[in-house]
């Protein structure tokens, strides 16, 4: 369900296997909705429509979120495996749920309750240090929209003009933003990607270097440690990201959880012995999953984002030739400006050579960078 990029690059991965893939998008325009033979174009909201496309499928997997979690459950009752299942994945599906629940299992994670107004933000934000603090939907949010750095009370109105719950967060002090990726079958099979470093631009991730340079061993291990005992405890089938901060006193906090590929693993498509898709494939069809150890010592991913440079293919003959090593990923998207249209991955033994050239490639296909 879903026909983004997720979705293309999971289907790529199942072909070696012969998997058959049957997808529901939105349009036939969407990423993968290119590339699968078998789509069905529908509102994934509408119950009848989900019930008719999962007819005939041995088991329902996602590239996003927002599939209503009741209609899962009704899939559920008609037989239907869904994975991960409507019990853990409204654990990402709904941030105050998420939170509740991390509580509950011992979970770290910021100071953190739901609020019922500005003035409720702003009597949180005295009890946990003053302004500014984070401000969140519950429900909705990808990719930085949701999400609301807050200064003052007037600047927390726009948070419930959405008539959803509003969840609030500390602001954390944090050095940088990891993640930790781990894929888990349904007889609770595990494996875990080394954990890996982040990086931001406007609320969108830019780089993601794996491993996370200068990470104690001590720290990756808990971070590793940390998600599969997550993943356990929510019953999570298929790959799960926890996105972590890691603060300036030493601790890891969970930031998000997402229940499907995530950005963050994109970097194991071409630097892991068996990527996140392939693992998440394996494990929705109860398959062994395969070896998470890194091929290189460095790989870096940066993604490729839209801007006001169209041609996307031109840039090819100058990004190949100069790094025959390079590896590039489109997705089939119409350029948009800020809209993820592709990756690049780069991997090698010098840290500071890779990162280079996977910015140069990035940069180039974008247009910001033209020589």
């Amino acid at each position: 369900m879903g026909g983004g990029q997720l979705a293309r690059m999971t289907h790529e991965a199942g072909i070696p296997l012969g998997v058959k893939f049957k997808l529901l998008s939105d349009s036939p325009q969407d990423s993968a909705a290119q590339v699968v033979s078998d789509v069905v174009i529908g509102d994934y909201r509408d119950l009848d429509t989900l019930r008719e496309f999962a007819r005939g499928c041995d088991v329902i997997t996602f590239d996003h979120e927002h599939v209503p979690t009741e209609h899962l459950r009704a899939l559920e009752a008609d037989g239907i495996p869904v994975r991960p299942g409507p019990d853990a994945l409204v654990h990402a599906q709904d941030k105050g749920v998420m939170r509740a629940r991390l509580d509950a299992i011992g979970a770290p994670s910021p100071r953190h309750r739901i609020v019922a107004d500005p003035a409720d933000a702003a009597a949180f934000a005295a009890e946990t240090g003053g302004f500014p603090i984070i401000l969140k939907t519950v429900r909705g949010g990808y990719d930085g929209k949701g999400v609301w750095f807050v200064r003052s009370e007037d600047e927390a109105r726009d948070p419930f003009l959405a008539g959803v719950p509003v969840l609030a967060e500390e602001k954390v002090d944090f050095v940088r933003e990891l993640a930790a990726n781990i894929v888990r079958s349904p007889h609770g099979q595990a494996v875990a990607y080394p954990v890996v470093e982040s990086r931001q631009v406007d609320g969108v991730c830019d780089t993601v270097i794996a491993p996370a340079p200068d990470l104690s061993a001590e720290l990756a291990g808990q971070a590793q440690e940390l998600a599969l005992r997550i993943a356990k405890e929510l019953g999570v089938v298929g790959h799960l990201a926890v996105e972590l901060f890691e603060t300036r006193d030493g601790r890891i906090l969970v930031n998000e959880l997402a229940m499907r590929p995530h950005n963050s693993g994109h970097w194991t498509q071409d630097g892991a012995v068996t990527s996140q898709f392939a693992n998440h494939v394996r494990a929705v069809l109860d398959l062994p999953l395969g070896d998470p150890r890194p091929r290189a010592p460095w790989t870096v991913m940066c993604n490729v984002l839209g801007g006001d440079y169209p041609d996307m293919y031109q840039p090819y003959l100058h990004c190949m030739a100069r790094d025959p090593q390079l590896k590039i990923h489109m997705y089939g998207k119409d350029v948009k400006p800020g809209r993820k249209v592709g990756h690049v991955n780069t991997y090698g033994d010098d840290l500071d050579d890779v990162l280079d050239r996977a910015r140069h490639a990035a940069g180039y296909l974008r247009g910001t960078i033209v020589e």
